[in-house]
């Protein structure tokens, strides 16, 4: 009788363990899965942060829009800002993914928290007045005028430094009645009135068409802004910002850029 119930008592646990294998594969096989999926839905449905130049901000909203359409699940939220306020964000740790500046020596600052740039933009700079450019302003040298209310970004802001490599370059001394954060601040004094003309890159101007007048700069007088962009390295989306940073360079996001007026890079 107990030969008989440990026989049927083994022969119970053989049933069992057979019963448990398939069950045991499937939830590793599942596992698995789960795994796989949480990898590319965590890379599809990445929440982008992207620090960007101010001057980037319209054309940046919508090439972000067309991105996120492209990209399902995907989010890209911006932060526009003075390039060097960037740079003090990347370097004091602040949580983001991605970077373009308005100028390559602010992202050379950052090598150690950047990966390799890329140049994705090139601008220009010009003259904005008041709609109609009431004062008549016609090139760089108008804008030493003693009753003429001039307005410049910063020297620490790229486009401060390349106002000032403009002017110098012609032997100008302009006396700003202010000097702004970003380009962005220069063409609000503009269009509010609180300034006569500044100097703004051509893109800047162009959002506001009703509002300020542009004067062109000769190229020969002119200078060159270029923008990189870049992953960071303290990104938690690497492979999905390193995805954004190159689409910035396909032909779909170029036409986006060509389009608000950026130069090919």
């Amino acid at each position: 009788m107990s030969q008989l119930f440990t026989g049927r008592r083994a022969a119970a646990a053989l049933v069992t363990a057979a019963l448990l294998v398939p069950l045991t594969a499937c939830g590793g096989n599942d596992a698995k899965k789960d795994e796989g999926a949480t990898k590319s839905g965590s890379a599809a449905k990445a929440d982008l942060t992207v620090l960007a130049a101010s001057s980037l901000t319209d054309v940046f909203k919508k090439a972000g829009a067309v991105y996120e359409k492209e990209h399902p699940g995907t989010k890209v939220n911006f932060s526009f800002a003075g390039s060097q306020e960037l740079a003090a964000q990347v370097k004091n740790g602040a949580p983001a993914d991605a970077l373009v500046t308005a100028d390559t020596k602010t992202m050379d600052g950052l090598r150690a928290d950047a990966g390799k740039p890329t140049v994705i933009a090139k601008n220009r700079l010009v003259i904005v007045t008041g709609a109609g450019n009431p004062k008549k302003i016609a090139q760089l040298k108008d804008l030493t005028a003693g009753k003429l209310k001039v307005v410049l970004a910063a020297s620490q802001v790229p486009v401060g430094r390349y106002s000032k490599q403009v002017l110098d370059a012609q032997k100008l001394t302009v006396k700003p009645v202010s000097q702004e954060p970003n380009v962005r601040a220069v063409l609000s004094k503009v269009e509010l009135g609180e300034a006569d003309a500044g100097l703004v890159y051509r893109t800047d101007a162009a959002t506001a068409p009703d509002k300020v007048a542009a004067v062109a700069i000769p190229d020969a007088q002119n200078a060159v802004a270029s923008y990189p962009a870049a992953t960071l390295k303290s990104s938690h989306h690497s492979a999905a910002a390193a995805a954004f940073v190159t689409w910035l360079s396909t032909p779909e996001a170029q036409k986006i850029l060509r389009q608000a007026g950026f130069q090919k890079p």
